[in-house]
């Protein structure tokens, strides 16, 4: 924490920004009905968002957990390796990294860097780069098991698949862009890079072995699930700030009144009314917005702008979405692709780069993954489009 004078411009801006949206809310709703709105939107997302994000937490912890503990984990790592050389120019150790975020959330990748079991197959120039890696692969299971959850049967199966990859194409160019901006900061020339030599053997033997729980078959694998539901518990509860704050805000930017007569919109107070200032605006890029994402109403952009700041925050959007029928499964397979892809980087990145050491390169990181979730958003369109022409 730092300090700062007391009182600053920045108080007077906060209030005035406050005084400006609360006004703007008030005069199209009524104080009453405004307020009455964020408290009953923001419940029901409690209630009926939160806590079904949360089971899935629970669920996919304690399967995610299970998996490492017998040496799925491992296997998949194992798998995986091979290719993150040629595809991200990272030493395979990495696969590990973007496992671990798929299976949990962003920061795990903070406490991996921390091993120097792990850091050590990496160079100066490769580890500022995780930031990057873990945040593209943050919350993965979580956000493709609602995603698949919200659907009829295996209607949103295909999708999130597609979502998925186009997330693994979002991450390549972020990780891309940003170690170009790393090995600036390093100083490191195409000669550096030409003298480099494979560790293969550090590599094997960082696969070879696994830590694992005391006990029986039967009491480790126990002990992962409790471990790994309690775990999913933890990230359901974290979860709740962003969702009923960011959430709540962005519903009433998006949705409109319960009713309108003669023109005149009647607004009781009820969730989920709002303004539809965010519609309005996407509508003015939608000549953009659907030739890149095929958005086919633009109130479906208030999605990948709640996950710049918490993709847990986000899937509280999607239930109203499709209850609205506002999205189909182009819409899904862009929301997991972009939703994975950023994860709530915004909120992360300063953090991650400052406990990697690098804080100067945060802006760098922010704007590399910008760009990597435009284009996961962007192929997740054009793979739906072709799979579906084929």
């Amino acid at each position: 924490m730092r300090q700062k004078k007391a009182i600053s411009i920045e108080t007077f801006v906060l209030l005035l920004f406050i005084i400006i949206a609360f006004g703007y809310l008030s005069s199209k709703m009524g104080i009453g009905p405004m307020f009455n709105t964020i408290m009953k939107t923001a419940h029901d997302l409690l209630l009926s968002t939160v806590f079904f994000i949360m089971a899935i937490a629970v669920l996919a912890g304690a399967f995610s957990a299970l998996l490492s503990e017998f040496g799925v984990v491992a296997l998949i790592n194992m798998i995986i390796s091979p290719i993150m050389k040629p595809l991200y120019k990272l030493p395979g150790a990495a696969s590990l990294g973007a496992i671990t975020t798929y299976l949990s959330d962003n920061p795990a990748i903070i406490s991996l860097s921390k091993d120097k079991g792990f850091i050590k197959y990496f160079k100066n120039y490769q580890v500022p780069v995780l930031c990057n890696l873990g945040t593209s692969f943050g919350m993965g299971l979580i956000l493709s098991t609602f995603m698949i959850s919200q659907g009829e049967g295996t209607e949103f199966v295909k999708p999130v698949i597609i979502g998925n990859i186009a997330a693994i194409i979002g991450s390549i160019v972020s990780v891309r862009i940003m170690m170009h901006y790393t090995k600036i900061y390093y100083n490191v020339t195409k000669e550096d890079i030409e003298k480099e030599k494979g560790n293969k053997a550090n590599e094997l033997k960082f696969n070879e072995f696994r830590e694992i729980r005391e006990g029986s078959p039967l009491e480790r694998g126990l002990d992962a699930i409790l471990e790994g539901g309690k775990n999913g518990v933890e990230m359901g509860l974290e979860i709740i700030p962003g969702v009923l704050v960011i959430c709540t805000m962005i519903m009433i930017l998006t949705f409109g009144p319960s009713e309108v007569n003669n023109g005149i919109a009647v607004y009781k107070g009820l969730a989920y009314e709002g303004v539809e200032l965010l519609p309005k605006i996407g509508s003015l890029l939608s000549p953009i917005i659907k030739p890149l994402f095929g958005f086919k109403n633009a109130a479906a952009i208030a999605f990948p702008i709640t996950s710049l700041g918490s993709v847990g925050a986000a899937l509280g959007l999607v239930t109203k979405f499709i209850n609205e029928g506002l999205v189909s499964g182009n819409e899904i397979a862009v929301f997991t692709a972009m939703g994975m892809c950023w994860s709530g980087y915004l909120s992360t990145h300063i953090g991650m780069m400052d406990s990697l050491g690098v804080r100067r390169l945060a802006n760098k990181a922010i704007f590399s993954h910008t760009i990597g979730g435009l284009l996961a958003g962007i192929s997740a369109h054009l793979l739906f489009v072709v799979t579906n022409f084929i």
